[in-house]
């Protein structure tokens, strides 16, 4: 005989509110309980690991590049039974994972060497704005983004119009390096108020840790140790799925 639940039931077995079991249903996040003939909700041993499910997967932080869409994909489909297409797209979820690591890194690198001067200088540069946007393959509204957001200052010429220098160069390859990576404008001007004060200062600790006076849009912005905590959740979420393939088939799950 199959184990059934109530709502009430599974709020307090999984650990939230009964509206919360509610909302997940709405958002197809678990497959539609029965009624009985009173109108009350019947869930079984299937929702229960599909909720273990959904909270470890609304865990992660991460959502450049679609990885958040894709997780609530993988959630819907083990919620239809359909375990295998499911693993399939957690372990490419996991990929893309990895590559977002490997980029967020090699940004790092790249402003570690930029910062060390081995970059080659050349003949000193004196651009305007759309040159230098031109230049580094960004748009104009990007670059004036990045100066409105502190980023970046700009010295002006005697008629008013900016000039930009090699080091303005160096400094917004620098920033375009990481913003490429996903790190957000919030922990680049972390990092880059901190290299101001200590040119020697370890950027991939700066740029991954807030101070705790930062306010909670700086404090949730660790985009390496979101990274690793997205893997670590996909791993979970990958085992979970797998253990409820073996347990479940289309014929008994609901």
């Amino acid at each position: 005989m199959k184990n059934t639940y109530k709502t009430a039931e599974v709020a307090r077995k999984i650990g939230i509110h009964p509206n919360t079991v509610r909302l997940y249903e709405e958002l197809e996040l678990i497959p539609k309980p029965q009624r009985r003939s009173n109108g009350y909700r019947v869930f079984t041993d299937f929702h229960i690991e599909q909720f273990k499910l959904v909270r470890i997967a609304l865990k992660v932080e991460v959502l450049q590049n679609g990885l958040r869409k894709k997780m609530i994909r993988i959630i819907k489909l083990s919620a239809k039974g359909n375990f295998q297409e499911a693993i399939v797209l957690t372990e490419s979820y996991l990929e893309q994972i990895k590559v977002e690591q490997d980029n967020a890194e090699e940004a790092i690198r790249i402003a570690e060497k930029l910062l060390s001067g081995m970059q080659e200088e050349g003949d000193e540069l004196s651009l305007t704005r759309k040159e230098t946007a031109d230049y580094l393959q960004i748009t104009i509204d990007t670059l004036r983004n990045w100066e409105m957001n502190g980023l970046l200052t700009v010295k002006r010429k005697q008629n008013g119009y900016r000039v930009y220098t090699n080091n303005d160069i160096r400094h917004l390859k620098i920033i375009r390096s990481l913003r490429c990576a996903n790190y957000s404008l919030a922990a680049i001007l972390r990092m880059l108020n901190a290299l101001s004060c200590n040119p020697n200062v370890n950027i991939r600790e700066v740029i991954d840790t807030p101070k705790g006076d930062d306010d909670i849009a700086s404090a949730c912005d660790k985009l390496l140790t979101s990274l690793r905590k997205a893997e670590q959740n996909a791993l979970y979420m990958l085992d979970h799925i797998k253990a409820m393939q073996e347990k479940f088939n289309r014929n008994s799950m609901i």
